[in-house]
């Protein structure tokens, strides 16, 4: 296979514990994309069903939203 690398060092000589963490950053970075997506929040409209249990609550749920 002849294909470029993703990352390559243009300029200086990096030490090894430079590389290493430049390895984990972009290691960790790219492990986001393959993670499940979050959960969607429920909407305003589905809170709103679900007053909060405050002190004052029963109060609070009468109001105009």
């Amino acid at each position: 296979m002849d294909t470029e690398p993703l990352v390559s060092v243009v300029r200086g000589e990096p030490a090894a514990e430079e590389l290493a963490a430049l390895v984990t950053i972009l290691a960790a970075a790219s492990s986001k994309i393959d993670a499940a997506p979050a959960a969607p929040r429920p909407s305003t409209w589905a809170r709103s069903a679900r007053p909060s249990m405050g002190p004052r609550s029963w109060r609070t749920s009468a109001l105009p939203g």
